[in-house]
């Protein structure tokens, strides 16, 4: 049927592949187990509820998940505030041969087992050890195996092998009330942190009980003495410290006490650690995009959360009536801000604890104009530093002044220079030697000073001066900038008592004055206002009262509290420079409370205010700057040009001089050469006395040749005082 047999055959072969690879793929994984499948360290149980004063076991057991092990290192932690361990036993354990002896530490919480397995285990679930823990505290307590723990294969090699660990977490509670129901209506729930420290606790009774005793402290399980303390049913601890405290009571009935029912309370009256707010890319910036990053701890009862917010101190376009606003909202760190607007912004963060304290930090973010960024309402601002304007201001004056009387200096001496040149005068000391040389040509003869000069390329025999060139560096010192801020107006930093519900004496409950938390730190004629605090009762209204003492002119403005208390108030205007007394009162319905302390402000001037225009003092400073820095310019290049012509006239008359002086120097080697001829003649009179003429003449000659070879060694010197000491 088939002509081709072999090619039937290879067909088969190749469609029976895509079944049996499955099939070989699952007899390989059943016959050699993947290293996936490694040992385990387990507790038993991995969860539960127990009392205070009770004990249970804890067993700590090993799975291999089908590899043979050999050797074991367990290394278990909990925490010894909550647990104690009062009976570990390891008398039935999996370890039939241990390294070291058991370690069992109460004070760091910590349990060490160490040992081998001869010839290796394969199990699962065996025991390793079981743990007997009492419960000292409540709250929640975390047993869990370190990093240096171990399961080693029996491979020969010691190859660790274990590659999960499964932790408890256990809850830890009072004992059930044996004795009265206690309740508290200021610390309800026992698991939760308060910050109120007074604390009040009830109890129910009866008539068949004839007294209670009972006790506050920091112990769980402490057990009343049997002292009787009277049929009360509530008792109020006030000022009670920080930490975990617990009330223990029993009842008689008919002279027998009976069971003691135990209630804790947690408070925590403490904010959060400080903590620094850091601000990407910096407190002053140009970049409208930026990142807040804060970080805090809290030692008692642990952090909750963040609040943020971000006040904005400069008005924006299209805005109404800002004063009711939205309040803090949840964030966590790093938190990008929305794009914010070019100017000044006070950054709040809030860290609050579990108790509901909170720690609040404030930091100024400024957003600069791009092309503006490096001033502000303080002076120029170089990095980390600052320049105040009034040092700034003055230092630019005083370079001025400076620049002015080199101006005046140099001038003078570029006139003098110039009418030098326009009388056409040599300097004195190539006259004198001009006139010295005369005298020698007039002697000797053979010699034409005028002709030596007019070669040399000079006027020397006239004495006129000739016209020349000049070269000049000007470097100009750089003024030494100091430091110091403006001063700044500073809001009074007041430290208010949260406000109780009172009651007159008529009966009707009398409404607390709001409490103020936070008040503008500086305030200026250029920037946004604002207050915020808390009240007693939510929505209620706070009005605010500011009264300007110049004019005795009073404004109030309203702004409600939101379901926490919680309100804030920013101002929709900028406040007139000076001094101004702030107050608040609540509004409760037709109910008002007391008005507040009084808040004493300061407004700073730091703008002009000319109808709707307003010009800040920051700006003016930079355009005096900037007016000063022009006037700089232009006095440095008129002393420049002074300076420069000066100097490129003055080294044309060094090198024309050196000329005339050259000149000069050759006219005497000219007389010397004469006067060694006349000396070569009287010389030559051989066998012939000399007559007293003669012989004076011949001690003139040498005389003369003297002080010509003195002369034209000594140019050269002169040369050099000439330009050292213009």
């Amino acid at each position: 049927m088939h002509k081709h047999p072999g090619l039937l055959k290879m067909y088969l072969r190749r469609a029976s592949l895509p079944i049996l690879a499955p099939v070989l793929l699952l007899t390989f994984f059943a016959l050699f187990p993947l290293s996936a499948f490694a040992g385990v360290l387990l507790l038993s149980p991995t969860s539960g509820t127990f009392t205070v004063g009770s004990t249970f076991d804890v067993q700590i057991l090993l799975d291999t998940e089908g590899k043979s092990v050999n050797a074991l290192d367990v290394d278990l932690r909990f925490p010894v505030d909550k647990l104690q361990l009062v009976s570990p036993n390891t008398s039935v354990s999996v370890i039939s041969l241990w390294t070291s002896q058991p370690q069992f530490n109460n004070q760091t919480g910590r349990v060490r087992l160490q040992g081998g397995i001869p010839r290796g285990i394969n199990v699962n679930n065996a025991l390793v050890a079981t743990l007997t823990f009492r419960v000292k505290s409540v709250g929640t307590a975390i047993l869990n195996f370190s990093d240096q723990s171990k399961v080693l294969l029996n491979d020969g090699l010691g190859t660790d092998d274990l590659s999960r660990q499964e932790n408890a977490v256990y809850s830890l509670i009072l004992p059930p009330p044996a004795g009265p129901i206690v309740v508290s209506e200021t610390h309800p729930d026992q698991s939760v942190w308060y910050s109120n420290p007074n604390v009040i606790l009830k109890w129910a009774t009866t008539e068949a009980v004839q007294s209670y005793s009972y006790i506050f402290d920091e112990e769980p399980v402490s057990r009343p003495d049997d002292s009787g303390e009277g049929t009360r049913s509530s008792v109020i601890y006030k000022n009670v410290p920080d930490g975990k405290h617990y009330f223990h009571i029993k009842a008689l009935r008919e002279g027998v006490w009976g069971g003691i029912t135990h209630f804790g309370v947690k408070i925590d009256t403490d904010a959060p650690a400080e903590f620094p707010l850091e601000i990407l890319p910096g407190k002053r910036t140009s970049a409208r995009d930026v990142v807040i990053k804060f970080a805090t701890t809290d030692t008692l009862s642990g952090l909750d959360h963040y609040e943020l917010k971000i006040v904005t101190l400069s008005p924006q376009p299209g805005e109404g009536d800002i004063g009711d606003q939205s309040l803090f909202i949840e964030a966590e760190s790093p938190y990008i801000a929305p794009r914010l607007s070019i100017g000044a912004h006070d950054i709040f963060i809030r860290a609050y604890d579990k108790a509901g304290n909170y720690r609040e930090v404030i930091e100024r973010l400024t957003i600069t104009d791009r092309f503006v960024g490096f001033t502000s309402r303080e002076g120029l601002v170089f990095g980390p530093y600052v320049i105040g304007w009034w040092w700034l201001l003055l230092l630019l004056l005083l370079l001025i002044l400076l620049l002015t009387y080199l101006v005046i200096h140099w001038k003078h001496k570029h006139e003098l220079l110039d009418a030098k040149r326009r009388a056409e005068e040599l300097p004195e000391h190539v006259n004198l030697q001009l006139e010295e040389l005369q005298r020698y040509k007039e002697k000797y003869g053979g010699f034409d000073p005028g002709a030596n000069a007019n070669t040399a390329g000079g006027d020397y025999g006239t004495g006129k001066f000739p016209s020349g060139t000049l070269a000049i560096l000007l470097l100009l010192g750089s003024a030494l900038l100091g430091h110091i801020s403006a001063p700044e107006a500073y809001a009074q930093n007041i430290d208010l008592t949260d406000s109780k519900q009172e009651v007159r004496q008529d009966g009707i409950a009398e409404l607390a004055p709001p409490y103020v938390t936070t008040v503008s730190r500086s305030v200026s004629n250029d920037e946004i206002f604002y207050i915020g605090g808390k009240t007693e009762n939510r929505d209620t209204t706070v009005v605010i009262y500011t009264q300007n003492l110049s004019t005795g002119e009073t404004t109030s403005y309203s702004v409600s509290s939101d379901k926490k208390g919680e309100w804030f108030y920013r101002h929709n205007g900028f406040l007139t420079p000076g001094k101004y007394v702030l107050w608040t009162q609540a509004k409760f319905g037709d109910v008002t409370s007391p008005p507040s302390p009084q808040i004493e402000l300061a407004v700073a001037r730091a703008a002009l205010v000319f109808g709707v225009t307003r010009i800040s003092y920051e700006g003016l400073y930079l355009v005096a700057t900037l007016i000063l820095l022009v006037i700089i310019i232009v006095l440095a290049g008129y002393l420049f040009y002074h300076v420069y012509h000066h100097r490129r006239k003055h080294q044309l008359l060094l090198r024309e001089v050196r000329e005339a002086e050259e000149s000069v120097k050759r006219g005497f080697a000219v007389i010397r050469r004469d006067i060694e001829r006349e000396i070569a003649t009287l010389k030559s009179a051989e066998g012939r006395e000399l007559t007293p003429e003669e012989k004076r003449r011949e001690e003139e000659l040498y005389r003369d040749l003297k002080d010509t070879e003195r002369r034209i060694g000594k140019e050269v010197w002169d040369i050099e005082r000439l330009e050292n000491t213009n």
